[in-house]
């Protein structure tokens, strides 16, 4: 009887530290397996291996020493055979262990509505490669240095989306360093406050660097601070107000040595008080005047210390009616991050990944993270199968989309956009790029013209009514096998396209309310203001090895701002926190 192919997705070999190589051996193929440390290797297939054979090998060579003789090289050939393995098991073959991750392909090619796939990665199935991020680094880690009334609650609570930060800004003393605090309504990144140097906080500096110095000793990642910002108000020199106090400047003469290589910004709130004061003093352009006071009394005072020209500072207000900075603050934090802690150009690092989707402020951000998610693994398979071999389009798009979501990171208790209702809708909305003999599903439901006609109609009867029916039953090739399809990277390419710039509105409209959770009714009013509009998907494309390219262009678009802008202001005024099923 044949063996049923089998996926090869990861193999990991512990022995001993004489360890120098070892070859992984698949009939013809033969591939080295990574070092990972002292006796360890370690192998991630982005594209998983198939293989139909009963048995394979792995050549492993040592370094044998010899007794007043020079160190021999010796190769073993370790066999697995897979009737004995289990996925994820450990198999032990003398002082070599061996854990791989494998299973048989099987192609079902009708499965029953219930059993589908969803997002979840199913044991031998697609696992996002966001999950693996996630499993890295689940937070960001960042600390705010600020004294009590510096603005640290306003300005987290704008950049992460979320309600209340938990930051003793208005309550002297409580601020605790160790403490880390973790907001309901955003999970993906850790605070660590700080109060500031002021003399009532004592010493504060030593406790400051402490902290600091043993966070930089931390073994793992996820353990260690990935960003500083040191908030400092912006001080109204006529009023006798300073930028630094002797503790603070303390601080900062030794924070070279403390702060090392971990991301560093200094952030001057409050900035909207120094506009306001210069407007009533000063009869030129006040923003060209506080921008150079800014430099004069607040940048080159900091420089003095740091022995920096070139200090990283924004300058930042939370007042909504003189909002600014946040932004501007968000891409240079992410960007240092960046720098500091991505290893290779063509990998995705786990707290750059965590710093994009923590941050609710710049949707840029989220969309080159999650470019950059796909590229590392699956989008690569819209080129080459090799990754889906064997999976229904069902489970392609499942793990795509939901890579996708988990970069832009709303607050949705409910799993909304985990939702099989909501990855319907995206499905049946790419059907439209399928060849004319299949039907659109929105021919036997409402069309665009009987919908969409004039300006955007919504809320008229207090109900947002969807241009698709529930379910894909018209969607007829969602459960065929990825390899059996015509113009499949088209579907691909329109799907996350489409996902890419509904989520974008999405995130127009809902994105940065903090603790507001997200709602089906804002979900279905950013699904159809884009379905109506004409941003909506409509490229073709006949080569593959273009097609990430592509995709990047039309998701990075120059106009891709004004296009959100202008689909959002068609949307009329409505409540987006009351919640309605999906199909009413």
């Amino acid at each position: 009887m044949t063996s049923p192919p089998r996926q090869l997705s990861s193999i990991k070999l512990r022995g001993g530290k004489d360890i120098e190589s070892v070859d992984l051996v698949l009939g013809d193929l033969r591939r080295p397996i990574l070092r990972q440390g002292e006796g360890t290797f370690v192998e991630r297939f982005d594209e998983r291996l198939s293989f139909a054979t009963d048995q394979l090998s792995l050549e492993v060579r040592r370094q044998k020493k010899r007794i007043f003789r020079a160190a021999e090289a010796v190769t073993e050939t370790v066999t697995v055979d897979f009737s004995e393995v289990q996925s994820g098991s450990v198999i032990k073959r003398g002082k070599v262990h061996i854990t791989l991750e494998v299973s048989s392909q099987s192609v079902s090619n009708n499965p029953a509505p219930d059993q589908r796939s969803h997002l979840a990665a199913t044991p031998g199935g697609l696992k996002p490669t966001t999950e693996e991020l996630i499993e890295q680094c689940p937070r960001f880690r960042i600390l705010v240095v600020g004294k009590t009334g510096a603005g640290k609650s306003s300005l987290i609570n704008r950049v992460f989306g979320v309600k209340t930060a938990g930051v003793a800004d208005d309550k002297p003393g409580e601020a605790m360093i160790e403490k880390e605090l973790i907001s309901p309504q955003n999970d993906r990144f850790i605070l660590h406050d700080s109060r500031g140097f002021e003399p009532a906080e004592g010493r504060n500096y030593d406790t400051v660097k402490s902290f600091i110095e043993a966070r930089k000793k931390e073994q793992h990642i996820k353990d260690q601070l990935h960003a500083v910002w040191f908030c400092f108000p912006v001080p109204i020199i006529e009023y006798g107000e300073r930028l630094l106090e002797d503790g603070a400047e303390t601080f900062l003469e030794q924070s070279n040595e403390a702060l090392g290589n971990i991301p560093t910004v200094v952030v001057f709130t409050k900035y909207d008080k120094l506009l306001a004061h210069i407007e009533v003093v000063h009869e030129g352009d006040p923003e060209a005047e506080a921008k150079r006071y800014l430099q004069r009394h607040c940048v080159e005072p900091i420089q003095k210390f740091l022995k920096d020209k070139a200090i990283l500072h924004v300058a930042v207000s939370s007042n909504p009616k003189c909002e600014r900075g946040h932004d501007q603050l968000t891409k240079l934090t992410h960007e240092r991050v960046s720098e500091s802690f991505t290893s290779q150009s063509d990998m995705v690092s786990a707290v750059p990944f965590a710093a994009a989707g923590a941050q609710r402020m710049v949707p840029r951000v989220k969309i080159e993270s999650s470019i950059n998610v796909g590229k590392q693994r699956y989008w690569r398979a819209l080129a080459s199968s090799t990754n889906f071999w064997g999976f229904t389009m069902l489970d392609c798009l499942g793990v795509i989309h939901t890579d996708m979501i988990s970069v832009w990171n709303f607050y949705d208790p409910s799993g909304y956009l985990s939702s099989k209702e909501f990855r319907d809708l995206m499905v049946n909305m790419i059907a439209e790029v399928d060849t004319p003999t299949e039907s659109s599903p929105a021919s036997t439901n409402l069309t665009r013209s009987d919908t969409f006609s004039g300006p955007f109609p919504l809320m008229a009867a207090a109900v947002v009514y969807l241009p698709f029916a529930a379910g894909l039953a018209l969607v007829r090739w969602i459960n065929e096998s990825y390899q059996r399809l015509q113009n499949v990277h088209q579907k691909f390419m329109a799907y996350i396209v489409d996902l890419t710039h509904v989520l974008d509105i999405l995130f127009a409209l809902k994105g940065n309310e903090g603790g507001k959770k997200l709602t089906r009714r804002a979900i279905k009013l950013a699904f159809n203001a884009y379905y109506a509009s004409s941003w909506k998907f409509k490229h073709t494309i006949t080569d593959r090895d273009e097609i990430i390219e592509k995709i990047e262009a039309l998701v990075l678009a120059s106009g891709r701002e004004i296009h959100v802008t202008s689909v959002v202001e068609g949307i009329q005024p409505v409540d987006l926190e009351k919640d309605e099923e999906w199909h009413c």
